[in-house]
């Protein structure tokens, strides 16, 4: 697990304990067009792109949207893993999942080695994903082509239902229902399983198996949750996507401890993201909406999944003091209602000493007296929990909320 460092500034250091630990970190969580709007920016406007750091070492990215950049400028190298370079595991050729590829600067430095892997596309044949990336640079659609790129690059074909060892970790694909096609991944590491099924739609009934295989048991279940249900039915039926609803039964029937919502629409503001998880919340029990900067962490089996807001997402943070009522459901499932003084605040979330337990992923209401043009004025907030640690002061704990509304 991890443990958090006091201050909700995203800080946070690994208690190992004896046991492995994976991250997943989210860098684009946006599906088909980056978004730049406020009513976006919460959740995040880039698209796809994921970051898996596995116990032995081992450096897998999932996509190459424009999330890529963002990892491209924090980027650390991989230490002490037992499988050299960085390995990039690519779902489909679609813009959004691809486009980050020239703007990512570490393929530009001598020293650093990137594995691709992606599927034969049988509108380009042999060396499907070296074409792909070597297209979107040409003339006349980018300044210069990828002989800039002085890493070195690797690509390597793989076919849906295939599996394989990189380092200390398994990984198997499965085909996807998506126009031009599609591969989903599913990367089994010492700490937990995690199954990446971006783009893909329901009702193909062999897909829909493939799809139930790579998720089965699995600890964190990353989906497609595109479109609502109401969408999904009509208007956007063939687009090659699902949605939360979709999400939720997959989840349930392969057995998946925990659902990630990915790939947002570009038209879905945070509120509506809000209300597609509160709608999932109330059908299984442990979802997230895919944000970015959001690290989702596997421990040792039985640990609960934890999510965290690095500060990338909650820069905007001051220290208050703010008298405030909580309400919310303990561990054991009761209601209860609290008194506390919030002490730390940002734009994104607050962190709380409270003598009850709340629940994790379970959902808060914060009502504050704050100061206002008109003297105090009482603030009604509402969030959900995703940090639970012990608190400073004994008899307390200290719970991280993240506001939805």
């Amino acid at each position: 697990m991890l443990v958090w460092n006091g201050a909700f500034d995203g800080s946070f250091a690994f208690a190992h304990m004896g046991a492995p630990i994976t991250r997943l970190n989210f860098w684009g969580v946006r599906g088909s067009t980056p978004t730049v709007d406020p009513a976006t920016w919460r959740y995040g406007g880039n698209t796809p792109c994921l970051e898996l750091e596995a116990p032995d070492g081992t450096q897998f990215i999932l996509d190459c949207g424009t999330g890529l950049r963002m990892l491209g400028n924090r980027w650390t190298a991989p230490n002490g893993g037992k499988s050299q370079g960085t390995h990039i595991l690519i779902t489909h050729y679609h813009w959004d999942h691809i486009q980050g590829v020239p703007f990512f600067a570490p393929l530009y430095v001598p020293n650093n080695e990137f594995q691709f892997y992606s599927f034969r596309s049988k509108f380009l044949g042999r060396g499907s994903l070296k074409q792909v990336f070597e297209a979107q640079m040409a003339v006349p659609y980018f300044p210069v082509d990828m002989s800039v790129m002085s890493a070195k690059r690797k690509f390597q074909e793989v076919d849906g239902g295939e599996s394989f060892t990189i380092g200390e970790n398994k990984i198997t694909t499965r085909w996807l229902n998506h126009p031009q096609g599609c591969l989903g991944f599913r990367i089994e590491t010492p700490a937990g399983i995690v199954a990446y099924a971006t783009d893909n739609e329901p009702g193909n009934d062999k897909l829909d198996e493939s799809l139930q295989e790579l998720v089965a048991g699995a600890d964190i279940f990353v989906n497609d949750a595109q479109f609502t249900p109401e969408q999904l039915g009509a208007t956007r039926k063939g687009w090659g996507h699902s949605s939360w609803l979709e999400g939720v039964k997959t989840a349930r029937q392969a057995g998946a401890k925990t659902l990630v919502l990915f790939h947002h629409d570009p038209d879905s503001t945070d509120r509506m993201v809000d209300s597609i998880l509160r709608k999932a919340r109330d059908e299984f029990d442990s979802v997230f909406a895919a944000s970015e900067g959001m690290v989702i962490t596997l421990g040792a089996p039985g640990e609960p999944v934890q999510a965290h807001m690095p500060g990338t997402r909650t820069a905007l943070r001051r220290a208050v003091q703010f008298q405030a009522k909580v309400c919310g459901l303990t561990e054991g499932g009761k209601e209860f209602v609290e008194e506390t003084v919030v002490c730390d605040l940002s734009l994104q979330g607050a962190m709380l000493a409270l003598r009850h337990l709340p629940q994790l992923q379970s959902e808060l209401q914060v009502t504050m007296d704050a100061p206002g043009p008109n003297g105090e004025e009482r603030v009604q907030l509402r969030g959900y929990v995703v940090r639970i640690d012990d608190a400073q002061e004994k008899g307390r704990v200290a719970v991280g909320v993240v506001f939805t509304d």
